[in-house]
């Protein structure tokens, strides 16, 4: 076995030793935890991580797993942060989990059109988090990714008449925003 390979082996059982104190129920090994996979971990460990909120933690683990979420740097983060959030075992974390994103440093602007998909489908604070996020985002954006997005907030539009006005009206500043967009497209 070569030395690499000797590293990553043992950089993959400290992953998976971590990975078991996240699921000791111990505050103080579920901290440490964190804290060691912000340095030592990958981007195999969001999932387990977003999976803490599920269980019964306490608010101060909360607020760290939403912290640990909020600092993630690596860019192939996004992608399975967006998978996390169209996964309908987490629906009742979607918004804990959106909270992290619109400060984030990786780009999510390849994911306009998810953002706006979860913020027709979900309630009225998490259509609020997703216009956050996409207040936030740089750009540029890609004109398909635009075309997505219009095909679903028409899809919205056309639903049965929605009750939340509150929701419509940040649906409707959804709107305006991706006008703005779509006038700085990248074609």
């Amino acid at each position: 076995m070569s030395e690499l390979e000797n590293n990553e082996k043992q950089q993959n059982q400290k992953v998976e030793q971590l990975l078991q104190e996240l699921n000791s129920g111990v505050d103080t090994k579920i901290s440490s935890a964190l804290k060691s996979l912000q340095v030592n971990g990958n981007i195999t460990v969001i999932r387990p991580i977003v999976e803490l909120l599920t269980t019964n933690i306490s608010p101060q683990i909360q607020a760290e797993v939403l912290t640990f979420l909020g600092d993630l740097k690596v860019t192939n983060a996004a992608e399975e942060i967006i998978t996390i959030l169209k996964d309908e075992k987490y629906l009742n974390q979607r918004q804990h989990v959106l909270s992290t994103i619109w400060n984030c440093k990786v780009d999510y602007s390849g994911y306009i059109a998810e953002f706006v998909e979860i913020a027709c489908e979900g309630n009225f604070m998490e259509a609020l988090e997703c216009l956050t996020i996409l207040e936030n985002l740089d750009g540029p954006f890609e004109e398909h990714h635009i075309l997505e997005c219009q095909l679903h907030l028409k899809e919205y539009m056309e639903a049965p008449l929605q009750a939340d006005v509150q929701k419509a009206q940040i649906m409707s500043e959804i709107v305006i925003l991706l006008r703005e967009f779509d006038l700085d497209t990248d074609d």
